[in-house]
């Protein structure tokens, strides 16, 4: 009797076609870590050579991360056909806990978060039911916020500095928003995919016929970028520090479960949540603690793909393994990271405000799915957003508190994500059992009561 056929999410084709297959994937996420490590350089004052080592590590730890979710190895990684990437909503945490006790802090606060996930795993699924679509989709629409401003100082600057708002750099950025807004418009099918990559190469066209690209140096320095070790020395590790990224590790294990889910429902194969969505867990710990050596933020796994998955049908997991290769290809080619490297912020800035808009939409999307017309719904997901968008729209508001609350208060992501979680924990935990209580401590005294007066009136 002939063996059945693999399931498609396991089937294995020629490498011709998954080598086409996967550079679709790679041109998909490649904008996420270039915009990503572009951020990091602009907010901490890199220089070139240090940026560029970061974005090969980017590269080679989002191939490596791709190769461990997609392939299995061990109890690391669901053999789902994944991406990983450099982290939204981490990236901002990251570059906070910088700003306030340096980057060496930022790294150490990674590693104990990666170190954190391993822990916590065995009772996160006990935690769950604290993180809704609710708290999830509010926190993912301060992050997009967040984000969206973020992208917009790589365009305009800091206010007050010299060239702040600069109308070359103004009209660069909109018009890079402009060729992806065209390039989405005219296109179908993966070409639509890539409409943010393609908006990115021309605008980076754009910034050379203005002179305001240098290619120079893209050769300089031998063909090969080896990724460093501890680029900004040995990590510090302070815990109090690490508190905003901890917060978010919980709620990314949530958005991990829901990740694993999408992906086995879009390549149709049957999963048991208890086994995969903790090897997804595990893939993101591994993958993190690695990068944090190697200077990045937390890496995530990525619902990017799963659109290329529908759009081609092409499930097998092989796929985004020969994108995670391809990856690690393009992190040690040095020419191609200068190259990258060499693209203005103006630039990048307006491909991250878009990217970063998406995940404002996604969170939208969210709560849309939440029943909005329970007032006390309204009202958590109110009071998040507020006390969240109060420190990225009021930066310093908090500068009059002592130093380790601002860790927690400065960020918007982690004091809206903890006040959804406390307010929904109040709301829809603490007071229905308090109600019933008190509603099953009344019918006793009415009975006592109904008893006393059919004494009296004997």
């Amino acid at each position: 009797m002939p063996a059945p056929p693999p399931h498609p999410v396991d089937e294995r084709r020629p490498l011709g076609r998954i080598l086409l297959f996967g550079v679709q994937h790679v041109l998909v996420m490649a904008a996420t870590p270039i915009s990503a490590i572009f951020l990091m350089s602009a907010t901490l004052g890199l220089d070139a050579g240090l940026t560029v080592k970061l974005l090969s590590a980017a590269f080679v730890l989002s191939g490596v991360g791709s190769l461990v979710q997609s392939l299995g190895l061990w109890k690391f990684g669901p053999k789902l056909p994944f991406v990983m990437l450099p982290g939204g909503a981490p990236l901002i945490l990251f570059l906070a806990i910088a700003e306030q006790h340096g980057v060496r802090t930022a790294s150490g606060a990674v590693v104990i978060t990666a170190v954190f996930l391993f822990v916590v795993l065995p009772v996160f699924t006990r935690l769950l039911k604290f993180f809704p679509e609710l708290v999830i989709g509010t926190m993912i629409v301060i992050v997009g916020v967040n984000l969206v401003k973020v992208g917009a100082v790589l365009v305009t600057g800091q206010p007050g500095e010299p060239g702040f708002a600069d109308r070359g750099d103004l009209l660069l950025g909109l018009a890079t928003i402009g060729f992806t807004v065209l390039f989405y418009l005219l296109f179908t099918g993966v070409l639509r995919q890539v409409a943010v990559l393609l908006g990115l190469v021309a605008g980076a066209v754009l910034a050379a016929c203005l002179g305001k690209f240098e290619l120079s140096g893209a050769g300089a320095g031998g063909p090969v970028s080896l990724p460093e070790v501890m680029p900004f020395g040995s990590p510090q590790f302070n815990l109090v520090a690490a508190v905003p990224l901890l917060l978010y590790s919980l709620a990314s294990m949530a958005e991990a479960t829901g990740q694993t889910v999408i992906n086995a429902e879009a390549v149709g194969k049957s999963i048991d949540r208890r086994v995969a969505v903790p090897r997804t867990v595990r893939g993101d710990a591994l993958t993190s603690l690695i990068g944090g050596a190697f200077g990045l933020p937390l890496m995530v796994t990525s619902g990017e793909n799963i659109g290329i998955v529908r759009v081609t049908g092409v499930r097998s997991r092989y796929v985004t393994a020969a994108a995670g290769v391809l990856l690690i290809l393009i992190g040690f080619l040095a020419p191609v990271t200068r190259a990258i490297g060499a693209i203005p912020a103006a630039v990048v800035g307006g491909t991250a405000m878009v990217v970063f808009a998406v995940i404002t939409v996604l969170g939208v999307q969210m709560l849309a799915r939440c029943d909005l017309s329970d007032h006390a719904n309204t009202f958590i997901c109110a009071v998040a957003i507020a006390l969240g968008l109060l420190p990225i729209l009021i930066p310093g508001v908090y500068d009059g508190f002592p130093a380790n609350a601002r860790i927690l208060l400065d960020s918007g992501v982690a004091i809206g994500a903890l006040t959804a979680v406390v307010l929904n924990i109040l709301f829809h935990h603490v007071r229905p059992a308090v109600v019933a209580r008190l509603r099953s401590g009344e019918a006793p005294s009415r009975n006592r009561n109904q008893s006393q007066n059919q004494e009296s009136d004997r």
